[in-house]
């Protein structure tokens, strides 16, 4: 009943934003569609002193992750709340263009982070359809509309494109991981070329700006009797099975693709 008590100043609060998963459009990852209303919430409700971020994530789609910054930049100018991150066990190449979302970024000496690079992966079978008989037929309108193929062998001028574009999107991470972190970067180091770092190595790069976990670290800046509540995608009660069960089955093994990098 405290707060409702007039002139006694509540205590503090933090709004904590839980980013945890592979960052993909599929249900059960994260994307900017599942979380908006939780990230909306978290700056708009209870007005909050702080934005903190939980982010436990291997990456995933660039353009989802610039989504998410981006929605979480533009309410943390809007509301002039500062935002700030917290790795747990990764926060890698996407994940870490969430981490640069915030203000300050804080890591476990033991997590991983970075990981500035852009990867495309998959397999090609035309041996394999070709030692068992199996004849690939593909018509199409427009030569390049079946580039990358995986039943076909591989072609030197889609390979050369597909480069092309990850170096595109490999320029927008570099500029904004520049961007939010200025100078508190290492300029003698390499810190784009995909390579990845434990946490405290992070913070002696500029990656990070020091050792320190959520709760802890928000009661040392708003003090002990600060209070948490917590945000994130909601699952629906109810899911339909067929389709929907094999597009989450596809998800996790994708997802557990990724985690698997980083040896988790």
């Amino acid at each position: 009943m405290k707060k409702w008590i007039p002139f006694v100043k509540s205590a503090p609060r933090v709004s904590v934003v839980r980013l945890n998963g592979a960052i993909m459009t599929r249900q059960g990852g994260l994307n900017d569609q599942s979380l908006a209303a939780a990230v909306e919430r978290a700056f708009k409700r209870g007005k909050p002193d702080a934005v903190a971020l939980s982010i436990n994530s291997p990456g995933g789609s660039p353009v989802q992750s610039s989504l998410i910054a981006a929605r979480i930049r533009r309410l943390a100018d809007e509301k002039e709340i500062p935002v700030y991150a917290f790795v747990e066990d990764v926060a890698a190449s996407g994940g870490y263009w969430l981490a640069c979302a915030a203000d300050k970024i804080f890591v476990d000496h033991s997590s991983i982070v970075g990981s500035i690079g852009v990867i495309s992966a998959g397999f090609g079978f035309d041996k394999f359809i070709e030692k068992h008989g199996v004849e690939r037929r593909v018509y199409t309108a427009g030569k390049s509309k079946s580039q990358m193929d995986p039943f076909k062998p591989e072609n030197a001028t889609d390979v050369k494109r597909i480069k092309s574009l990850q170096v595109e999107i490999h320029d927008a991470f570099v500029a904004h991981v520049k961007n939010a972190r200025s100078e508190r970067l290492d300029t003698d180091a390499e810190l784009f070329d995909g390579s990845f770092w434990t946490g405290a190595q992070g913070v002696s790069l500029g990656l990070a700006d020091g050792i320190g976990h959520l709760i802890p670290v928000m009661k040392d800046m708003y003090g002990d009797t600060v209070r948490f509540a917590v945000y994130g995608p909601k699952k629906p009660l109810f899911q339909r099975f067929g389709a929907q069960l094999t597009s989450a089955l596809t998800s996790s093994v994708e997802e557990q693709a990724l985690w698997a990098r980083f040896g988790l």
